[in-house]
């Protein structure tokens, strides 16, 4: 049998820079998920842009999306001229822009709800509860209307003020690369409170989150949304499978 390519000739453009710290995480689980299915000094075919965060979430906090789209259609643009035949936006929160930014660069968009609901579906999951950053917690058109369209998925979000603790804890500590024990128990006292309004499962839906709570910590199944991400996107690259939007 012929031995693939390192990534059966496919190459991935990653968005990234929301925050530079998931963003490596990105980097690492996409290498690794390729030299593991393919063994030997294999990797994986990939672009980066690395945008500047701060202005990004200036224009976030300002409610300029339109704005933010934009910058980000450019890089995405760039990384299609560069040689990406498809696209991860590597953050939960800016795929509030997402199509935008796949109809400006005419590249698919491996969409990371796509990659979490096909998760929570094979895991018999009806009911999810959603953390993010506010942004993705209230705002239905970024995550959470997708899950529940395409996969039938209930997803609940904390209270108010769960929602201003785990938004802080998100910009203020894990975007600047500062994980706290402190932190970690308050987020795992909402994962709590969310299994005792029903949920099964609690979604990760920022990618920083992931960096402060981990599966043998929480008292509910944990959906990450990096490393979903980063499976399907391996299996894009070397399968071809997951471009669909």
């Amino acid at each position: 049998m012929k031995t693939p390519g390192p990534t059966s000739g496919r190459t991935l453009g990653i968005l990234g820079g929301m925050s530079w710290e998931s963003t490596a995480v990105y980097y690492r689980l996409l290498n690794q998920g390729v030299a593991r299915r393919l063994g030997g000094l294999h990797s994986a075919s990939l672009l980066l842009h690395s945008v500047d965060f701060a202005p990004v979430a200036a224009l976030q906090a300002a409610g300029e999306w339109d704005r933010a789209a934009q910058l980000l259609a450019t890089a995405a643009a760039g990384l299609r001229r560069a040689g990406a035949q498809a696209l991860v936006l590597a953050t939960n929160t800016m795929h509030k822009v997402a199509e935008r930014i796949e109809a400006a660069s005419g590249l698919p968009l491996l969409h990371i709800a796509d990659a979490t609901g096909a998760a929570l579906q094979a895991g018999g999951v009806q009911h999810a509860a959603l953390l993010g950053t506010r942004f993705t917690m209230e705002d239905p058109a970024i995550v959470r209307t997708r899950l529940a369209q395409r996969f039938g998925l209930h997803v609940s979000v904390p209270g108010d003020e769960d929602r201003a603790l785990m938004h802080r804890v998100i910009y203020d500590e894990l975007c600047r690369g500062v994980v706290s024990a402190a932190s970690r128990s308050a987020v795992l006292a909402i994962i709590e409170r969310q299994r005792a309004r029903g949920a099964q499962a609690v979604v990760l839906g920022c990618t920083e989150v992931g960096l402060l709570i981990k599966a043998e910590d929480s008292p509910l199944p944990v959906f990450d949304t990096t490393g979903l991400h980063a499976d399907a996107a391996v299996r894009w690259l070397l399968d071809g499978a997951g471009a669909e939007t």
